[in-house]
């Protein structure tokens, strides 16, 4: 496994969500850092869109939690990460809340499965009571 660094020059960011502005703010940075690291259009907002359906998780389900976003290289490709992270109720049943059209909010079910479809790597620590973690990668060629 090729280890990998973080990309020199770029900060990481991070985006506190208590609120649907902060959801706001989260889509618009996480666009414009994709941009930064050199990502088409078309990724850019693919991106944006899992970090929305991230965030809104966040502030519709655990109320409070951040998203962090950091740039990531290795010798062939460069990439962005993105880690959700909450202290709410937890995911109860991974595999439910993976699949098309399962929804505990009233939406279409949609986001957790579409967030997996849109990114490279898709990884869900969560303990019922304590938290849910969720860190998406997408890489591009160098």
């Amino acid at each position: 496994m090729i280890p990998l660094l973080t990309m020199p020059l770029l900060n990481a960011e991070t985006f506190s969500i208590a609120g649907e502005t902060d959801v706001a703010y989260a889509v618009l940075g996480a666009k414009n850092y994709a941009k930064q690291i050199g990502f088409t259009e078309v990724d850019q907002y693919m991106i944006a869109t899992a970090v929305s359906e991230l965030a809104r998780n966040i502030f519709v389900y655990a109320k409070r939690g951040t998203i962090h976003l950091n740039a990531l290289e290795t010798p062939l490709k460069r990439g962005i990460e993105v880690v959700a992270e909450d202290f709410g109720p937890g995911i109860r049943d991974i595999d439910q809340a993976m699949t098309d059209s399962f929804s505990t909010g009233g939406t279409l079910g949609v986001g957790l499965p579409g967030t997996r479809r849109l990114m490279d790597d898709f990884q869900i620590d969560t303990n019922p009571d304590v938290g849910t973690k969720i860190t998406i990668r997408k890489w591009r060629s160098r």
